[in-house]
């Protein structure tokens, strides 16, 4: 997705953002990474403020996940930024949040970070079970949608690798089983990468675009097959999530049949839509799936 530089939004959006903002907008600092929005930038005003900005196109798929992100925003835990403003003009959806100081988290053994994503991920847990807020889709309906493994057995690429291969029908079985063991009332992320963490003195979860209710150890099993890719043994990283009273009393069938699930979704468009970064978590997500089907 491409994306726009500030001095390349509409003048009547920029306007609408600056009246937003208070104050003159003297740069606009584009991240490197992050690709669900259209345009995003940290704004700095010239009363010394920051604010947070993203946007799309007003009529595009992503504006769906835009608005319920705003939607939810203000029952989310402190630890996520607030929204504090939300315009549409000229055809573009725009929100505002509060600007976070602080570095993409790291993912590495040994990282201090991990106990502060621990934290995180047991205070997000703890106080959106049961989501209280509108309704959100449910991740069982979008598993129940997806048919990764099915599409593959049906046409397996030349590049599978033999215990892939060797396992499809197992793959295939699971899928529906998946689907209903994920099933929760709690919100989730279902997105949670170093990208998406912000560390100062906490670990700041940004970006809920994606949100959906599901059971509540999802969001750690995510960050298990990150820890993988981050050099951890999925040993390694089940250690750690060890840690998370959610994933405590996830039921090891459920946590096995959701790594099958997910290696499928990743190894599905890392074919179909091939990009560099599909490679990394495609790989993590195999270990881990190999691992618990061999437990």
């Amino acid at each position: 997705m491409d994306r726009l530089e500030w001095r390349e939004l509409p003048e009547r959006v920029r306007a609408a953002v600056r009246d937003q903002c208070g104050a003159d907008i003297v740069g606009a600092e584009t991240p490197g990474a992050g690709r669900n929005s259209h345009f995003a930038a940290t704004l700095c005003l010239a009363d010394g403020g920051r604010v947070f900005c993203k946007g799309v196109a007003a009529d595009s798929g992503s504006a769906r996940m835009h608005r319920r992100e705003a939607e939810i925003n203000r029952w989310l835990p402190a630890l996520a930024p607030r929204v504090l403003w939300q315009i549409e003009e000229v055809g573009w959806l725009v929100l505002g949040f509060e600007h976070v100081a602080g570095r993409h988290a790291d993912f590495a053994p040994g990282s201090p970070d991990l106990q502060l994503v621990a934290e995180t991920l047991t205070t997000t847990a703890g106080k959106l079970s049961p989501w209280p807020g509108p309704r959100v889709p449910a991740y069982t309906e979008k598993m129940a949608r997806t048919t990764a493994w099915q599409m593959l057995r049906d046409d397996p690429p030349t590049s599978l690798d033999p215990w892939t291969r060797a396992n499809l029908d197992l793959f295939v079985a699971l899928e529906p089983v998946a689907a209903e063991l994920v099933a929760g009332d709690t919100l989730v992320h279902t997105d949670v990468h170093e990208l998406n963490l912000l560390i100062n003195d906490s670990a700041h979860l940004v970006d809920w675009a994606w949100a959906h209710h599901a059971a509540p150890w999802v969001d750690t099993a995510f960050v298990v097959i990150r820890l993988i890719q981050a050099g951890h043994s999925p040993e390694q990283a089940e250690e750690w999530a060890a840690g998370i009273d959610a994933w405590r009393a996830a039921p090891p069938t459920a946590v096995t049949a959701f790594a099958a699930e997910i290696y499928g979704m990743w190894e599905y468009l890392r074919h179909t839509r091939p990009l560099p970064i599909r490679e990394g978590p495609t790989q993590a997500a195999r270990l881990w799936a190999r691992h618990r089907a061999e437990m």
